[in-house]
């Protein structure tokens, strides 16, 4: 398998030095009869000194597919169910337009799979986050960004998709949006509605105890709709969002135990489970403007109710012992979040050195999280949240300065209801969490020449632990030799991140960062004679280090003199280029000492004959690499992709073919490193293998010179000065 994705990256790189003899064509210029049109060209990748920016809006290798395997395809990402997200060897705490997801990490696959790739606008990677940021953002920030621009006049977009695979049966995948915009007088408002629907199967082995064959089925809707009102200068912006999925599961096991009498029984076990998730959230903003337009006020209040039922039957089995036991409902579990939240935002223009800006705002939020097992309420938890902030923003000459801190106070409370070895009901309080504390940022930003720049940053940065690890309950799978539980006694994790990096024209970097981290949140898995354990523990003290690098390759290097080539004003998407993107990763953990990781992206763009457009990525992450307390023994998330991509009718459709994991290597196969116990090999086989072809069709605006609008679906970038943000990030 090796040499056959060797041979096709070797394949992929004469293709590509083989089409960049041609000559980039001269980009046509779109005229009007009443004036000139002046299109201005999203960049593929936008690199700032806090944050890099993605864009999907304009990438068809990315738009394609569900939102999950779009984001699996970003430089320096790592996505897993073992271990969550991390960029660049940070963890990743998701927000949704600038807020918080707030949703378990089983959730989190469940929601992202769910969306549809195409209705993302833009994913913004805050390594950096500031003091306007809550200081439990912890190490960086994934913001995904699904809003859209309206227009005077309705405007329409819809985009489909359509997958399947065909590993052992064939399976399919679709999902579909429609994007409506408009506006008259009084008021403009947007609404976007979709649908999803996958079928997959994963098999996996756990540590030869369990051997399991699951059948999946995923069902998504979802609607997002903004309304805003201009009140002279200063606006009004209403917000409800709604998200539902619907899974069903149906698991094949075969396992074996040691009864009481150690004599060794053997099971095979039917199993079906669902789960039902329902979303909401609802957001009113009020945007005060003055004449200084870099000067602003915001206010905004905000509900999210998230709900989430799931319950497992054990509907067959051949083994006497395991169905006395738990034949028939094998769990019941609910689960209710509810936050809500009222922010406040201020900034303007200083005199700080030659130039500056002053923030500062606060935040007060409410979390109270409550679930059931089998109609007993086993947790109560709650949270209350206020902070205020201050950051100073300066210019000198080529330098950058930003210097800020954020002071929170937290007071974590609940009850927890677990059944004790004689299955007697016990109550106990959490242990509580009161403080007040402060988190310091600064950054200085150095600007060598136009668009090259190094910076050095510093935060410290609080996360709490997620609710799903803090969750009693097992909503994944139980089995007579599984145990699957949360730990409502988990602490919040403290960072220390430091950073320096050098980027240049948005597309090349080099950095190296470091994170010292107290009381990291892990997933540790372990043995116990005939029963593998998999729980959530703090470890006490870690450190993350990472070097990583970016380096786009134009294939015009081998036709033009480098110099000609950097007076050149060209257009990304229409040259062919080679990204490259490698970094290593260190998890310092002293009890077990696990090796260093590589990561390695490979993204080729390759403008075939009739304006095709040929996109491949090759994601690897090397072998014999630790992750926390896991070491993997096979290359993991190795995966090839293809897209081929035209466009029609003016640009206004977009028709894309694709195929994903087209050698079949994306496994993970790993072996944990637990404290205690034994060590457990864990195999996990997705149907990651699948071909498919999505279409975006834009319906034109009647007048192609009608004002744009500020977006009206919550956005994030608080450092935006439009006056169009919703929902800044908090």
């Amino acid at each position: 398998m090796t040499k056959k994705i060797t041979v096709a990256v070797i394949a992929l790189l004469f293709s590509q030095f083989y089409f960049s003899q041609e000559k980039p064509q001269k980009e046509t210029k779109e005229k009007e009869i009443e004036g000139v049109v002046i299109t201005k060209t999203k960049k593929a990748v936008e690199q700032k000194a806090d944050r890099t920016i993605f864009d999907f809006s304009e990438q068809e290798s990315l738009n394609t597919g569900s939102a999950m395997e779009g984001i699996k395809k970003l430089p320096g990402l790592v996505a897993t169910d073992i271990a969550g997200m991390m960029y660049q060897g940070k963890m990743l705490a998701v927000y949704l337009n600038g807020r918080p997801l707030n949703i378990s990490s089983n959730d989190l696959t469940s929601f992202l799979e769910g969306m549809p790739a195409n209705s993302i606008e833009r994913i913004e990677v805050i390594t950096q986050p500031g003091a306007e940021f809550p200081a439990s953002s912890g190490g960086a920030i994934m913001n995904i960004i699904t809003n859209k621009n309206a227009n005077k006049y309705l405007t329409a977009t819809y985009s489909g998709n359509y997958a399947f695979t065909n590993e052992e049966k064939f399976r399919s995948r679709t999902n579909n949006s429609l994007s409506l915009n408009a506006r008259n007088k009084y008021f403009g408002w947007q609404l976007r509605v979709g649908q999803s629907y996958r079928e997959s199967e994963m098999n996996s082995n756990q540590d030869n105890l369990v051997l399991s064959n699951t059948d999946r089925i995923a069902r998504g809707t979802f609607a997002k709709a903004g309304l805003t009102f201009d009140l002279g200068a200063d606006k009004l912006l209403l917000n409800y969002d709604v998200y539902n999925n619907n899974n069903d599961n149906l698991t094949l096991s075969d396992g074996s135990y040691l009864l009481s009498d150690k004599v060794l029984n053997k099971y095979t076990a039917l199993d079906a489970a669902k789960t039902n998730s329902l979303r909401q959230e609802a957001v009113i903003s009020y945007q005060k403007r003055f004449d200084d337009k870099n000067k602003k006020l915001d206010f905004q209040a905000g509900y999210t109710r998230s709900n989430n039922d799931f319950y497992q039957d054990n509907i067959y089995n051949n083994s006497t012992f395991y169905g006395n036991q738990s034949y028939g409902r094998v769990l019941d579990n609910t689960s209710l979040m509810q936050v809500s939240n009222f922010k406040v935002d201020f900034s303007q223009p200083v005199k700080i050195l030659d130039e500056g800006k002053v923030s500062f705002g606060g935040l007060y939020e409410n979390q109270i999280f409550d679930t059931e097992s089998k109609g007993i309420t086993n947790l109560e938890y709650q949270r209350n949240t206020a902070s205020t902030y201050l950051e100073f923003q300066a210019k000198l000459k080529k330098f950058d300065f930003t210097l800020g801190t954020r002071a929170e106070n937290y007071d974590i409370s609940g009850t927890t209801r677990l059944t004790d070895s004689d299955g007697v009901l016990q109550e106990e309080a959490l242990i509580p969490f009161n403080k007040f504390k402060l988190f310091p940022n600064a950054s200085i930003q150095y600007n060598l020449m136009n668009q090259v720049y190094l910076a050095l940053n510093y935060n410290k940065k609080i996360t709490l632990p997620s609710i799903s690890a803090l969750n009693p309950n097992n909503n994944t799978f139980e089995g007579p030799n599984s145990s699957i539980t949360g730990n409502p006694y988990l602490q919040p994790t403290v960072f220390d991140n430091f950073e320096i990096k050098l980027s240049a024209f948005d597309y090349a970097f080099i950095g190296y960062n470091v994170s010292s981290i107290d009381n990291q949140v892990a997933q540790l898995l372990s043995r116990k004679g005939d029963v593998i354990e998999n729980k959530q523990v703090n470890i006490p003290n870690m450190r993350i280090h990472n070097f990583n690098v970016g380096m786009p390759i134009p294939f015009m290097i081998f036709t033009k003199p480098f110099g000609e080539i950097m007076k050149m004003n060209f257009n990304p998407d229409k040259i062919n280029f080679l990204y490259v993107y490698a970094g290593y990763v260190k998890h310092e953990i002293k009890e077990i000492d696990p090796k260093g990781m590589w990561v390695v992206n490979l993204m080729a763009q390759v403008v075939l004959p009739s304006q095709i457009k040929m996109t491949a990525n090759y994601n690897v992450l090397s072998k014999k690499a630790g992750y926390y307390y896991f070491e993997s023994e096979k290359p993991f998330n190795q995966k090839f992709d293809l897209t081929f991509t035209k466009k029609f009718l003016n640009d206004k459709l977009t028709l894309s073919v694709y195929g994903n994991d087209l050698f079949n290597t994306q496994v993970t196969q790993l072996h944990s490193r637990p404290l205690e116990g034994e060590s457990v090999f864990l195999y996990n086989k997705t149907d990651t293998r699948n071909f498919g072809f999505s279409v975006n069709y834009k319906i034109p605006t009647k007048n192609k010179l009608a004002k744009e609008d500020a977006n009206i679906l919550k956005q994030n970038n608080p450092n935006d000065s439009n006056g169009g943000v919703v929902a800044p990030a908090q």
